[in-house]
């Protein structure tokens, strides 16, 4: 019994010593931040076959080689962009962006702002009962109750007319509502697909590598993109037991082709169909003033796109920066240059929830706000129920920056999002008003006062690069 006892023992032993071995390896190969690795590294060693585990779960990206294979997008510039001087003073910021994102930034364009599923889902649904030709569209939570019921029905009665769909829901997404969405689409005849089956196979809020975009493209003439998912908290007329505020936005011009050309890289990622022919060619026509670009990230090759994008918008303001998001969780970089740009005299306001739907992120906000309390400058506001989603970046009355990205690492490292960058000084000059509207009743952020919580919270923030 001993001997066995022994041998036991020794095997434990060098299994963990030869996981901690193989993580160690992996992370000093494949993580660009030595923070990341380094704590990788440390909980390997300090918990036995517990680390190697939980990295193995959460530390190791299985989408870039693969992402990497199937991405059809290419990085050649397409002809017909804008010069970066075509927008006049914020010429270094489009040149700027123009070197993160390889798309063109392109003229024409009419931008609309939807708030709140009211506005948002009947535009939507109008939108999809005109289509003639194809209907594409994503979300990262399609729930089937609400308003899903009248999506459905809308898409169903599309397929029936001869108009060709396609519909991308992220795995972890659908878990959020039943049953799921995939199931009754694929019953109705409408062609569903989910984005990378997920693990754990439940519902867990904090799950990483998912597609967090929300894209509905209809006869490649029309779009919308922006922050709302398709359920029924977002509809607050309907008074939902936890509403929750939004903004999205409906497009038209040559930005449209962007959207579509967003959807079906990801389309062909997971179902290796690539949408060609003539149902799926794009209207290119110009139908407004504003000037825009699509930004796409993720943890792939387009990572980190989204926080040099928020960045470059930062360093170029001037007089007045509104940050508008959920989650408030930014790197150093991002922090040190809303604090710079204060520092520079520039008005720096950042709007978040008093209290999100997400606890645990609540708790390392708390910490992080308290910790950079002394930001010269910056104005954090905390605002009441109902929870506020928008996701808006606003520079100096004329740029706006709008998608799908919260401010946190599970966004802007771990995510597939997409953010569009607009120059249109009036629909710039109508969502600071909105901003201004949400600061009408907020209150500065307060520092936590119980020294229980203060420690809570900073033990929450340890886990940062995976909230």
């Amino acid at each position: 019994m001993d001997d066995e006892t022994t041998l036991l023992q020794w095997g434990f032993a060098g299994a963990a010593l030869l996981a901690a071995l193989l993580v160690s390896l992996h992370a000093l190969g494949s993580w660009r931040d030595p923070r990341s690795s380094l704590g990788w590294i440390a909980l390997a060693w300090l918990s036995p076959l517990v680390g190697a585990l939980l990295y193995l779960l959460l530390g190791i990206n299985r989408i870039r080689r693969r992402a990497l294979r199937l991405r059809v997008f290419h990085a050649a510039p397409h002809a017909g962009g804008l010069a970066p001087e075509a927008v006049g003073s914020l010429a270094p910021l489009a040149r700027a962006v123009g070197t993160v994102s390889p798309r063109p930034l392109v003229a024409g364009n009419e931008v609309t702002a939807l708030a709140n599923g009211d506005a948002t889902y009947p535009a939507m649904l109008a939108a999809i009962r005109d289509a003639k030709r194809s209907i594409v569209m994503q979300s990262y939570i399609f729930e089937a109750s609400g308003p899903g019921e009248r999506f459905v029905d809308a898409l169903a009665d599309a397929v029936a007319r001869g108009v060709q769909v396609r519909v991308l829901v992220d795995a972890a997404g659908e878990r959020y509502g039943a049953p799921r969405i995939t199931h009754l689409l694929k019953r109705r005849k409408v062609p569903a697909r989910r984005f990378l089956p997920a693990f754990p196979p439940w519902r867990w809020p904090y799950v990483n590598l998912r597609n967090h975009r929300k894209i509905l493209v209809v006869d490649g003439a029309i779009a919308f993109v922006g922050g709302l998912n398709v359920r029924p908290d977002h509809v607050l007329t309907d008074a939902p037991r936890n509403p929750t505020r939004d903004y999205h936005f409906r497009l038209r011009g040559p930005i449209v082709k962007q959207l579509f050309d967003a959807f079906a890289d990801d389309w062909r990622f997971a179902t290796r169909e690539v949408l060609e022919g003539d149902a799926w060619t794009t209207d290119e026509r110009a139908h407004g003033d504003a000037s825009c670009r699509v930004i796409t990230d993720g943890p792939d090759d387009d990572i980190d796109k989204a926080w040099l994008a928020m960045f470059a918008g930062i360093t170029q303001a001037k007089e007045r920066i509104v940050v508008l998001t959920p989650y408030f969780l930014p790197e150093p970089p991002l922090l040190a240059a809303l604090e710079m740009a204060a520092r520079r005299g520039v008005r720096v306001d950042v709007v978040i929830p008093e209290h999100s739907n997400l606890r645990f992120v609540d708790w390392a906000m708390q910490h992080l706000l308290d910790r950079s309390g002394d930001l010269e400058g910056v104005n954090v506001w905390r605002t009441a129920r109902p929870f506020d989603h928008s996701k808006l970046l606003l520079i100096d009355d004329a740029w706006a920056l709008v998608g799908s990205a919260n401010w946190d690492p599970r966004s802007l490292r771990l995510n597939f999002e997409i953010l569009v960058e607009i120059y249109d000084r009036a629909l710039v000059e109508e969502l600071r008003m909105v901003a201004d509207a949400r600061l009408a009743t907020a209150h500065h952020h307060r520092r936590e006062t119980r020294w229980l919580a203060r420690y809570r919270n900073a033990a929450v923030f340890l886990a940062q690069p995976l909230l």
